[in-house]
């Protein structure tokens, strides 16, 4: 129940938390109160609720305890500054792309995704970057799930992200953005990805080449890092 709150739903009534979670509203009724006993949610206003300040400790432990975020650090760090726009790391949980760790540049127009943004698979070029490298059964099982429910078929998108090792969009998370995404390969069950985002505008073609290998060579680096200290 807890995740069914997010930056998209920050509260909900007991009805939609039911059909969320697939519970009787009687027994969704039920968690409702235990979790107001626990001080993690409260009543916003007549029948909505939210949860509060309580459950800030877990997303500082979540962050501490990814190890793939803190080595990945130092090197999005140096991408952000060789590059000059927003460096993101993102996460593969369920059928989101979950932002782990950002690192913005010093220029203007930078990006506000934090830690614990999430965004659909197959959406902009993280998500289907994330989407492209997931086994084949369960990509092909979200493919169809996106085709029927948004009319968007992303196959052909997949193909060429996992032939060329990135992924590329415009404008399709927030207008007038450019963002590619490349894959980390860090020998791990949940597939993580490295992301560029900026605004289109000052970024040329040639710089968008450039961008797309300089972010492979950073993932490169990064890999690296993750090999050594699982050793």
């Amino acid at each position: 129940m807890l995740l069914a709150f997010s930056e998209h739903r920050w509260e909900a009534s007991v009805a939609e938390l039911a059909e969320v979670i697939g519970s009787p509203v009687a027994t969704t009724y039920r968690y409702v109160q235990l979790l107001k006993e626990l001080q993690l949610l409260e009543e916003a206003r007549s029948g909505r609720y939210h949860v509060t300040s309580q459950v800030m400790p877990l997303a500082r432990a979540a962050r501490l305890a990814n190890d793939l975020a803190r080595l990945a650090r130092p090197t999005m760090e140096e991408a952000a500054r060789e590059l000059g726009e927003t460096i993101l790391l993102f996460q593969h949980f369920g059928d989101l792309a979950v932002c782990t760790d950002r690192v913005e540049c010093d220029r203007a127009m930078r990006f506000t995704f934090q830690p614990g943004h999430s965004i659909p698979l197959g959406a902009g070029a993280t998500g289907k970057m994330l989407l492209a490298l997931l086994p084949d059964g369960e990509r092909e099982q979200l493919v169809a799930d996106i085709a029927r429910e948004h009319g968007v078929e992303v196959r052909e998108e997949l193909k060429h992200a996992l032939a060329n090792r990135y992924a590329q969009s415009w404008g399709e998370i927030e207008d007038g953005v450019w963002a590619c995404s490349v894959p980390l390969e860090t020998g791990r069950p949940r597939p993580a990805v490295l992301s560029l985002v900026g605004p289109a505008a000052r970024i040329s073609e040639d710089a968008r080449r450039e961008a797309i290998d300089a972010l492979q060579l950073y993932a490169e680096r990064i890999r690296k890092a993750v090999t050594s200290y699982s050793l």
